[in-house]
């Protein structure tokens, strides 16, 4: 799944101080790549999700993530943060990594082991602090699509 990122879907350097300006940086970053997705119907989507519940899962990630009629297939979008958001994660940290999923309406059972193999793929700490080590799109596409 993580050989699906491609350069154009990764944001090194996110400039988003909050959780929503993060929502809004990604939504509009993958609008910027599938321009018949509108970003403002990609933040609604993530907001709504955030509303249950934050998609923070603790050690300075999160993976925000929605479902959307006018997707055809899952998209991985992943952004990084140098200072950290406050994201209402799990441990109360600041997000550094963020993994935006996104995955057409009608499907469940791939979304639910993408958003697993993605949660599997972030166990091991060293992929962590290798991806916040890595500068540039280049760097940091190695370290997601290696494994």
């Amino acid at each position: 799944m993580m050989n699906a990122i491609k350069a154009e879907y990764i944001l090194p350097d996110l400039r988003a101080a909050t959780k929503k300006e993060v929502l809004q940086e990604m939504a509009e970053a993958v609008h910027g790549v599938y321009d018949t997705l509108a970003s403002v119907d990609i933040f609604n989507a993530l907001q709504e999700r955030e509303s249950l519940g934050s998609t923070g899962i603790g050690e300075g990630i999160a993976i925000p993530h929605a479902k959307l009629k006018q997707l055809e297939e899952i998209l991985v979008f992943f952004g990084k943060s140098a200072k950290g958001v406050p994201f209402d994660a799990q441990d109360n940290k600041g997000v550094h990594l963020f993994f935006l999923l996104l995955a057409p309406e009608g499907s469940s059972a791939p979304y639910l082991s993408s958003l697993a193999q993605l949660s599997k793929f972030l166990k091991g700490p060293t992929v962590r602090s290798r991806l916040l080590r890595a500068e540039g799109k280049e760097a940091l596409l190695e370290v997601l699509t290696e494994s």
